[in-house]
């Protein structure tokens, strides 16, 4: 299927959603999109909609994590959203919600960063 990547800025957060399959094929390409949004300057915190995603492998995660350092670094956030069972496994599984804080839905996720949704 592949995987379709939105992204979207609001104030200082870029909102993504993913949409498909998040496997080696496709982790590079949002790698390099991801980045050159960060890169911009004028981004601090990122929200990442899942709720569409129906598959991530391991090298999604890698791209989650290395990013995850960039926003660190900037002294920002990074927030998971509308997480699906298969998807919310392997972040469980990963450890990775021991890092990347999660909410909800979009909503709840704009709010926890002082943006109105």
């Amino acid at each position: 299927m592949g995987l379709v990547s939105y992204f979207e800025q609001k104030e200082n957060v870029l909102l993504i959603r993913l949409v498909g399959e998040l496997d080696h094929h496709e982790a590079e390409t949002l790698k390099t999109d991801w980045e050159s949004y960060l890169s911009t300057g004028d981004i601090k915190h990122v929200i990442v909609n899942l709720e569409q995603l129906s598959f991530m492998d391991s090298s999604g995660l890698g791209v989650f994590l290395g990013r995850y350092k960039q926003v660190k670094a900037l002294e920002g956030e990074m927030v998971v959203c509308s997480i699906n069972r298969s998807v919310k496994r392997l972040f469980e599984l990963s450890g990775l919600f021991k890092v990347v804080q999660t909410e909800a839905n979009e909503a709840d996720a704009l709010s926890r960063l002082g943006v109105a949704s």
